[in-house]
Order: structure tokens, then sequence, then C-alpha cells
């Protein structure tokens, strides 16, 4: 583990070798010297990750302090890729939305899980387009979700049905295709999604329905998880809304991965793909 010191060391060292560069300005060195802080990071949560790249931050203002640049460069560059990243983000929900519509028809049942802006989206744009569809809500505890999703889906005149997370294998058979976004598409073509997505994709195979996930192409991680094992349990603890005795162990994780023979495709904003073909889009991203 390295020390205060050495971390100090090294995004200095990174930002005095950007700064060498004469067409490089101070400010786009900073940020450079900042994503390099980032690539290196042993960080497991987006939190200590936030606290790494404060402390690098504050060391570069340390090591110059007379530097205005530095500070206002660095803000209006992370500012402004803000929002262009908020540009590609809405951009990407409006293609994926577009790409699925021939995938809903009149008169289908769609069950969705958790809260999926790009889920949202698609139905939203399938309402817009007068398609007649109802959707089942499965709650989403602990932080109720599915909830979320029914609220707005009812402001959208969309018929909606709410069940309780234990009722899907229940209410499978009404249903003709499930939709669920993702929270990162790994290179196997499987996702890391909201726990609960495993389960409801083991249902639908089993009966022979199928599973589509919309995710724009910025979730495609270069991540390859052999099991639920690999998940990062979470950090905030999960309100069951009752007393826990003390003797009583929780399950803390908050992510399940689904592997990609549960999937039927993954909408993007790359296309529509097929499980297998996700890896080949991840090495065109990555080169």
């Amino acid at each position: 583990m390295w020390s205060s010191k050495q971390k100090f060391d090294s995004v200095v060292d990174e930002f005095n070798n950007w700064r060498k560069q004469p067409d490089l300005a101070e400010a786009v060195a900073a940020i450079r010297a900042l994503a390099s802080v980032a690539r290196s990071s042993p960080a497991t949560t987006m939190m200590e990750l936030e606290i790494e790249l404060k402390k690098a931050s504050d060391s570069l203002k340390l090591w110059d302090t007379t530097s205005i640049s530095l500070t206002a460069g660095s803000k209006s560059r992370l500012l402004e890729r803000a929002e262009r990243f908020g540009e590609i983000s809405y951009k990407a929900r409006k293609i994926i939305a577009m790409l699925s519509q021939e995938f809903i028809f009149d008169g289908c049942t769609i069950l969705v899980h958790g809260f999926s802006r790009v889920v949202l989206e698609v139905l939203r744009t399938a309402a817009q387009n007068r398609k007649l569809f109802r959707v089942f809500c499965p709650e989403g505890r602990p932080d109720r979700a599915g909830l979320r999703l029914s609220n707005e889906l009812a402001k959208l005149d969309v018929p909606v049905k709410l069940l309780i997370d234990s009722a899907v294998a229940y209410s499978m058979d009404e249903v003709d295709m499930v939709f669920v976004g993702a929270d990162g598409v790994v290179e196997s073509g499987g996702i890391i999604n909201m726990m609960g997505t495993y389960q409801i994709a083991l249902v639908a195979k089993s009966l022979n329905k199928p599973v589509y996930v919309a995710a724009a192409s910025y979730k495609f991680a270069r991540l390859y998880p052999l099991d639920h094992k690999d998940m990062v349990p979470a950090l905030r603890p999960i309100d069951f809304g009752v007393p826990i005795p003390s003797k009583v162990e929780v399950e803390t994780s908050a992510r399940d991965y689904t592997p990609p023979e549960y999937l039927t495709f993954l909408f993007t904003d790359l296309g529509v793909l097929s499980p297998s073909v996700v890896s080949d889009e991840l090495i065109q991203l990555y080169l």
C-alpha cells in the first residue's frame, strides 16, 4: 500500500510529465494526471475513488498554490465533460428506445425490474407510439425501485400492476417479455444489475420468455465475473422495515450477475446485440 507521500509524488510526477508537452494546457495536464490516479487506484467503491481523487486534486493544488488554472481550468474541464456525458446519455436512451419498438407488440405484457431510466424511456416511447401494453413491476425491495417506476408509468397512463418480489414466478405465465436495465455489461455478454435480475432471468428462461436488456454502451465494462461472489457488497445497511436480531446475519449484496445464456438481446446505442457479440464490441470500444 502506498503512503500519502508516495501518492502525492506520483500525481505530481504524472502532472509534470504531461505538462512537458508544449501543446497541452496546464488544466488538461491536471485532468490527465487525475485520470492516471483513477486507473491505478485500488479503490473498490465509487466513494473510495472519490476520496482518492479529492486527495490527488488537493496534492496538485498544494504543490503549486499560485496556479489559478489548476483550479479554475480543471473545474471548467470537468463541467464540460459532465455536460457532454449528459448529452451522450440522453441520446443513447433515445436510440435504444427507438430500436426496441419493433419488439413491443400490441396486447403484450412486459415484466420489468428495478428503476432503469433507459427502460422507462423504452416504455414511454411505446406509449407515445400508441402501443397497447401493460407492465408488471415487482416492488424492488429494499429501496422500492419498482414502486418508483410504477409511479412514473401511471403518469403516462400505462396500465401497470405492482407485484411483491416473491410473486415473479407466480406471474411469469402472463408475461410476454422481460425488460431490464444494467449497471454493467461485462465481457462474457452477461450483465450486472440490481439484485433479483438473475432469478427473474432464470424463471423467464424456464418458461421460454425472452429477456431483453436496455443499456447504453458506456455501461460496457472490461470485467469478467465468474460468479455472484465477485460482486462488491453494498456499503449502506439494508432496511428490512423491522428490527433485526443481533445474532442474525444479513446479506448485504445489492447486485447480482446474470450470465449471457439467460439473455436474448441487448438494446444499445451501438445496435441490437446478441450476448455473444458483446466481447467483440468491447474490443472495438477499448482499442
